[in-house]
């Protein structure tokens, strides 16, 4: 019998990811990569993605304080194989050690940009709006309660 196709990865993939997630965090917070521009950055990890098969590890990455974040993430993708290799002693529970492959996390500036458009006057107005349209059906609503309980009180 086929198994069901979905896009949403399994719970082992999540699990690994996670784990994965936290051996590498603690090899940068180590300091372990001897390159200046690594070095002198404050690099989080966000989220790992897993390949289905578990031997491509997709790490999101936000370089803190970092003029050139792109030029971090490359540096962290020609070190690849250097953290493959530190990260293994944290992962030796896994049959096969994932390649490992750094882009920008940009999930922040999405939630800034969503949150900068949340607070634009153009929303606020619009917000406004529906708040004062949802106080007058609620008045509505209350006026046509009160109108009905009076005339059941009265046909009694």
């Amino acid at each position: 019998m086929p198994r069901p196709t979905t896009s949403s990865p399994s719970q082992r993939m999540l699990r690994v990811a996670e784990q994965v997630r936290h051996a590498l965090s603690e090899t940068l917070q180590r300091g372990e990569i001897i390159d200046p521009l690594i070095e002198n950055t404050v690099v989080s990890v966000s989220e790992v993605r897993m390949s289905p098969d578990l031997r491509v590890a997709t790490a999101f990455v936000s370089p803190l304080g970092a003029k050139d974040t792109d030029a971090v993430v490359e540096a962290l993708n020609k070190h690849a194989k250097f953290v493959r290799g530190r990260v293994s002693g944290a992962l030796r529970q896994m049959k096969f050690m994932p390649e490992f492959r750094f882009k920008l996390d940009t999930s922040f500036d999405n939630f800034a940009r969503i949150n900068d458009l949340l607070k634009s006057p153009e929303v606020a107005r619009d917000l406004d709006a529906d708040d004062d349209r949802a106080r007058d059906d609620g008045a509505k609503d209350d006026k046509a309660k009160d109108d009905k309980a009076k005339d059941d009180k009265d046909g009694e």
